[in-house]
This record gives C-alpha cells, structure tokens and sequence, in this order.
C-alpha cells in the first residue's frame, strides 16, 4: 500500500477551488475527496474533489491536487487517498477533520491574514541563543483546534527552514549518508538531506494539521539556503569557491520550488506554468529543476520567484528580496530591474482595498541600524576609499548588514511606489515637474476610495515584532498618500537571539540611537534619508504571530505572543521528555483603518 509521507498542505483557496500538496512514499494516483458541506446546495453534480498523478524528483514522489466543486463561504471536510486507499486522515489521528474553508463572496466576511517569520522546528545542536520557548504554530494549532479564531491564509515570510543549524536528530540522520567531519560538516549537502528539514519541520502533528486546515504563502529568507545568502558580491565570490557550494545551492532552489514555491501558485498559473509541465513530463524531473535552479542562481532575472495573491480586495504581493538582488557595488538593488517592474505594474493596478507587500526582511528599521546600514553600503561602494571598503564587507557580513537599508536606491523606490500607490506623489528637483509617471492607471487621483485605505509591508527576520509608520514629508514628496502606510514586522515563529540584542534593538529607536546613527552616516557623506519614520509599537520579544483582519475599508492589528502552558509528555527542548503546550495570547489589538475622512 502507498503510504504519504509528508502533507496533506493546503496552499491554494478561493470561492470554489483549492489546492492541496502532498509527498508519497511510491508512485500513484492521489486523490482529494470532499465530504457534503453541512448546509451545501444539491444538485451541483459530481461531488467536489480531484486528482493528480505524482511526479517525481530525485525518486521522491509529489502531487498537487486541484480540488474543484466546493460551495462559496463553506467548511467541507476532506480525505486524502492514494490508489483509492484512504491515508488521510489517519485513524488513531486524534485531530479534529480537515477542513477546506471556501471565501465569502463579494467582501462578505473579514479576510484574516496571519504572519510570521523564523522557526526552528528543533533547536539547533550547539546554539549561544537563549530559551526558545513555545512554537508559535503549535500554538496557532491549539486555537484553531479548539474553536478560536482561524486564519483565512498563513503566510511565512522566511527560514522555514534552517539549512546551516541542524538539530540533533537531523545531524544523526545526515551521519547515516557522509562524515560530518568534513564540509558542509552538520549542514545540509543536497536535495536528500533538505527532504530531512522538511520533514522534521512539517511532521510534528500539530503544525502537520494546522497545514491541512490552514492555506500558506511562502518565500524564503537567507536560513533556507545559508546565513547572509547574497549579501554582495564579494560574498557570492567567496562562497562560489567552496566545493560543496554548488550542490547545497542547486539543492536548495529546488527542494523550495516543490516544497514551498509550487503551492503559491494559483490554479491558473499552475496550468500555464512550463516548468511545471516539464517535471511532470519526465521519468524523474530532478534534471530539469537543475538546470532552471543553476540558472535563477547565476542570472536573477531569469526567474521570478515573487507572486500574487488575492483574497477578495485584499492584494498579497510577495516580493523575493532574496534570489532577486542586484549584488554589484556601484548599482546594488534589493531586487532587479524585470523583479521591480513586475511589483509596480502589480501594486499599481487599481482594484483592492488593501495591498499587502510581503518582504522576508523589513524595509523600516530601527533608525540607528538604517543610518549604519547605508553608511555600510556607502563604504563599500567606495565612498571613503579602497582600505574602508574592505573594512565596510567584513563588516557587512560580521553584522548582517543587509536589510533594505543596504540597498539605498530600492529603499528609496518602495517609498516612492508606497505614496503612488497610496495616493502621494514625489517631488522632482527642483523647478521640475511633479514625478507621477505618464502610465500611472485611472483612479490613482488620491481620492478616498480610488486608493487602497491600508498599504501594509510585512516583514519577519529580525527575532522581534515591532510597528512603524513613515511621515511622507516634503520636499521630497509633494503630497502624503492618502491610504495608511504600515510597516509591520514579526519574528520569530519559534527562535530567539541572545539578550544583549534586546538592548540594542531597543536602542536603535531611541533619541540617542537616532542621534548617533545620523553622526555614523555622515562618515560617509549621507545626507539625511528622503523619509523619517516612528516606531509605534513594541518592540516585542518571544514567539508570536501578527493577525491583520481586514473587512471592507477597516482593518485591525492582532498581536499574540506564544506562551507555554502545562508540561506534557513529549520530546522538549531540554531532554526530559516532557514538552510545554503552548497557546495564543494576545498582547496588542490595534485598528489601523485610516483616520476618517480618508477612507
């Protein structure tokens, strides 16, 4: 009998379509089978389900499942078969069913998008950091589980999984392939032993049903291949020399495009996709993902690892500020030129009452981190000569220094394409027209309505959550946007960093940080940024996720960090057996709809 191996994982859903992921154990025909949605209207036809024959990469075995027939604003339980054998759910499971939630249409209901960034399924053997604590996700399981509020989409905004901080029970599990003695040592080789990260991080069985029950976006972060992944271009020198680079890389891209980058595609892009279709085409279509993952590695352009999703008129744009960067010193960008001209045709278009940017790493920092963070790139573009650029890499890559604010220039274009989009305009130097781009869609006047009321950047990456709102201020800019702008920024999901960085992250918002940032950038010849920003909330430290609710024009904020409540029995962090549950508590509850008169 086939048996699944990891998954089922929701990933897609709209009014009457899903899509579901699954891993086999042997080739088969796997099967989504729905049961009648209570209070569902009959005479539909054929009952709501689908099938998919698996593929292969590698000899593992996958399917995506395009399940169709379900009935708007519905709950319907599923099932998960294989050659006609039902695998899913088990039955000793102990778990609620599986449900796939349809969306209300034409606004009807609130659209809830949960966030966070940065988990570790396991604690890493050997890691200085502090106390974990409890799984944000688990807990998101138990609230879920036991009735409480359930996310409409999940959305992880990077370092699913750590390919350079290996557990133990991974490490033991790589020892059975190779010496961990020699490079890459207790990280992760290949596309086989990145198969073990994902299993380990998606098998626990509360976050595997919270995955059944709940659709995700994902994208990746620097952890799902290695710490400081494409941080410059001396970086990318350095690593390509190492003989081990080229397989974890090629491994890396690949198992992201099946695990992870395949389910953020909708139905229709999973039709039309060429990639896809030649996978699917071969006898084992781990070649051909080869070849496309060598060539996004050496030419960025060459893919697009961003997408779109929309939740009624909630937009998700999810930009890879990662894969996509523009790594030369004198024309360093976060993303490259075909990456940047997708996200303003996409942000641009009229139509949605939110936009959400998702970016793994934050584009508001703490002021003093910016400020060191430009002067960084100044000096390694050559702003005080050769022997402080040399200086400025090795301490680039000591301080992960490598957020927006490291890449002035796209810095400033987001801002930019923030007000348009909201509704503001940039100035022009002076004596020059107003700079709004002769192509800018109808309905972009500023006028409540014809703009989204929340433009909202969701980030992770940092080990704290924190809010920040820009001030669109002149000159720079000859008119504020009309929608409120947010930066909102959680992490981790389950990690930590050691206590001395609390300080320092508190210290960057603070008026001596901000101070001694501005006296650190004009070392460098900075001027002061186009933009200023206020923190206006946290930051905060631990496990958490952020819930943003968003109905009609309003939206609201929810913040809840993971606590543990009592000890069960278990495999804990500590080794005694015994592992704390976890819940949801909710720290911080904000509305975020514009002030009135705007929206």
């Amino acid at each position: 009998m086939t048996e699944l191996r990891l998954g089922p994982l929701l990933r897609y859903v709209d009014e009457d379509t899903a899509t579901v992921w699954v891993e086999t154990d042997l080739p088969c025909e796997a099967e989504v089978r729905c049961s009648p949605a209570p209070g569902a209207s009959s005479g539909r036809g054929a009952a709501p389900g689908g099938s998919a024959r698996t593929w292969q990469v590698a000899g593992h075995h996958y399917a995506l499942i395009t399940v169709v027939g379900l009935e708007p604003g519905t709950e319907t339980p599923y099932q998960v078969l294989l050659d006609g054998d039902q695998v899913w759910p088990p039955a000793d499971s102990g778990m609620p069913a599986s449900i796939i939630r349809t969306a209300v249409p034409d606004g009807g209901a609130p659209v809830r998008v949960a966030f966070g960034s940065c988990r570790w399924a396991a604690r890493p053997e050997g890691s200085r950091h502090g106390p974990v604590g409890p799984d944000a996700l688990e807990a998101l399981a138990e609230q879920v589980r036991s009735g409480g509020e359930t996310p409409d989409v999940l959305l992880l905004l990077g370092d699913q999984v750590y390919a350079d901080e290996t557990s133990p029970q991974v490490r033991a599990r790589l020892a059975q392939r190779r010496a961990l003695d020699r490079p890459p040592w207790s990280q992760v080789a290949d596309y086989e032993e990145y198969t073990e990260l994902y299993y380990e991080s998606w098998l626990a069985p509360e976050v595997r049903w919270l995955l059944t029950t709940v659709p995700t976006c994902m994208i990746f972060d620097d952890h799902d291949i290695i710490d400081d992944w494409n941080t410059s271009a001396a970086w990318r020198r350095d690593i390509a020399a190492e003989p081990w680079w080229r397989e974890r890389v090629l491994g890396g891209l690949t198992s992201y495009w099946v695990y992870q980058h395949l389910g953020n595609l909708t139905p229709g892009e999973l039709a039309e996709d060429p990639l896809f279709a030649a996978v699917r085409a071969e006898e084992d279509g781990a070649g051909v993902l080869r070849k496309s993952a060598a060539l996004a590695d050496e030419d960025p352009e060459s893919f697009r690892w961003s997408f779109r999703r929309d939740f009624g008129r909630v937009r998700l744009l999810m930009a890879d500020s990662r894969a996509a960067r523009v790594l030369d010193e004198q024309n360093r960008a976060m993303i490259d030129d075909s990456e940047w001209a997708w996200l303003r045709e996409q942000a641009r278009q009229p139509g949605c009452d939110h936009l959400l940017i998702g970016s793994s790493l934050p584009w508001l920092l703490p002021p003093a981190i910016h400020d060191t963070e430009a002067w960084n790139a100044a000096l390694c573009a050559g702003a005080r000569g050769e022997r402080w650029a040399r200086r400025g890499e090795r301490l680039r890559r000591a301080g992960d220094l490598e957020h927006w604010a490291a890449f002035p220039a796209s810095f400033r274009d987001l801002a930019d394409l923030i007000a348009e989009v909201g509704g503001g305009t940039a100035s022009s130097p002076p004596g020059g027209p107003a700079d709004v781009p002769a192509d800018v869609p109808a309905g972009r006047s500023g006028a409540a309505g014809d703009v989204p009321a929340t433009v909202c950047v969701l980030s992770g990456d940092v080990h704290h959550a924190y809010l920040a709102e820009p001030h669109f201020a002149q000159p720079h800019f000859a008119r504020a946007p009309v929608s409120r702008v947010v930066q909102l920024t959680c992490s981790p999901v389950h990690n930590s960093i050691p206590r001395y960085m609390h300080w320092g992250f508190r210290f960057g918002w603070s008026r001596p940080g901000r101070w001694l940032g501005r006296l650190i950038s004009r070392h460098a010849g900075l001027s002061r940024p186009q933009l200023s920003w206020d923190r206006t909330g946290g930051p905060w430290f631990g496990n958490h996720l952020m819930t943003l609710a968003l109905h009609g024009r309003s939206a609201t904020l929810g913040l809840d960090r993971a606590d543990a409540g009592p000890a069960e029995p278990g495999t804990g962090d500590g080794g005694t057996g015994e592992r704390a549950s976890a819940h949801l508590c909710r720290v911080l509850e904000r509305d975020l709809s514009p002030p009135a008169g705007k929206s």
